[in-house]
């Protein structure tokens, strides 16, 4: 599969690994860790389609851009939605990885992390999206795989593992024992339904309209799953619905609660269901050594707690959580001949307990 003289032209490229969300992208070089987190946004003029703008710039454009530019998240839901940005995306995080270097190097390998539930077009469009944005080799795997790798999971043990990975557009449950996947679900409800869901209760509950900014920044400042000991305040601004003029309206943390609690019920319930999949072995595995948390989302307030209560089992939260997809891909390279296996059977192994 790797022959000699890719094994020594990736001795001296900067190979990435790469988490291709919904919300953002993550970048890891072999050997150098995280060095690109920017949002999974681009701007373009709309008549022509010209790329002004990618990442944090883009993000700065979103809701003030003038009629004639756009800001787009070419992937939704975790894949992708617009082959063509996505393609000039993934250029831009190449080449942008390729200059920090001060002499030329040869084309990178790349593994990029998909969502398990993708169809087989739908990798094949990740996959040839890299290799014309300038890779020497595209690689997939799987985000639950790279995020229990990313996270220190033994997953080529014996033993089973359990990550949960809410993304901002995917949330990813999998029992992983052997170096493949024994039960997953991969659940479009994430980061992005969450935000929506405060946007809807602002809109029903003050007839205020507030854009996906202000939904993010509340989410993060005083959202959670879990009753908090203090509970907190925060300044909602946007649109009254009733005069048109702009209003502010102080809102708790208990308020945004009740508004998270939907899509909340859903991650839980499919955490449930995929842990009712599982073989009684790895259940008692897994009521030994806990389940996981990674992702953006791992970092809602309470979450953990939430989970623990919900399942009987310890939940903890990884370290550096937003990182642990684009951290697997990144350790895969690093060992990309004995990892090969990994790579192979998260593409192969039949997926059970699917939605």
């Amino acid at each position: 599969m790797f022959s000699p003289i890719n094994s020594l032209l990736g001795f001296f490229s900067r190979d990435i690994g790469i988490d291709l969300g919904t919300a953002n992208t993550l970048v890891m070089v072999r050997g150098e860790g995280i060095v690109i987190n920017e949002p999974s946004i681009v701007a373009i003029e709309k008549r022509s389609r010209r790329v002004l703008a990618i990442g944090s710039e883009a993000k700065k454009m979103v809701g003030r851009t003038p009629a004639n530019i756009v800001a787009v998240r070419p992937l939704r839901d975790g894949v992708i939605s617009d082959f063509d940005i996505t393609e000039k995306m993934l250029v831009y995080f190449i080449r942008k990885v390729h200059e920090r270097a001060f002499t030329p190097l040869p084309k990178p390998r790349v593994v990029i992390g998909i969502p398990s539930g993708v169809t087989e077009v739908e990798k094949r469009a990740v996959h040839d999206a890299a290799l014309n944005a300038g890779a020497r080799a595209a690689y997939l795997i799987e985000e639950p795989m790279a995020a229990a790798i990313g996270a220190g999971l033994p997953v080529t043990a014996s033993m089973g593992s359990m990550i949960v990975d809410i993304g901002g557009g995917t949330t990813e449950v999998a029992v992983i024992s052997l170096g493949g996947i024994v039960v997953d679900r991969s659940l479009r409800v994430a980061g992005d339904e969450l935000d929506e869901a405060i946007i809807a209760y602002a809109r029903q509950r003050y007839n205020l309209a507030i854009g996906e900014r202000m939904a993010e920044s509340i989410k993060h400042e005083i959202g959670s799953a879990h009753p908090l000991d203090h509970e907190l305040t925060m300044v909602m601004r946007g649109r009254s619905l009733l005069s048109g003029l702009p209003q502010s309206v102080e809102v708790s943390s208990i308020e945004i609660r009740e508004a998270l609690a939907g899509p909340l019920r859903t991650i839980v319930d499919v955490v449930r269901e995929t842990l009712d999949d599982t073989p009684p072995e790895l259940v008692a595995d897994l009521m030994e050594h806990g389940i996981v948390l990674a992702g953006g989302g791992a970092l809602l307030r309470g979450l953990a707690t939430r989970l623990a209560q919900e399942t009987g089992m310890t939940v903890k939260v990884a370290k550096h959580p937003m990182a642990c997809v684009a951290r697997g891909a990144g350790l895969v390279l690093e060992d990309l001949d004995q990892l090969a296996t990994v790579l192979a059977s998260t593409q192969r192994v039949p997926l059970t307990g699917r939605s």
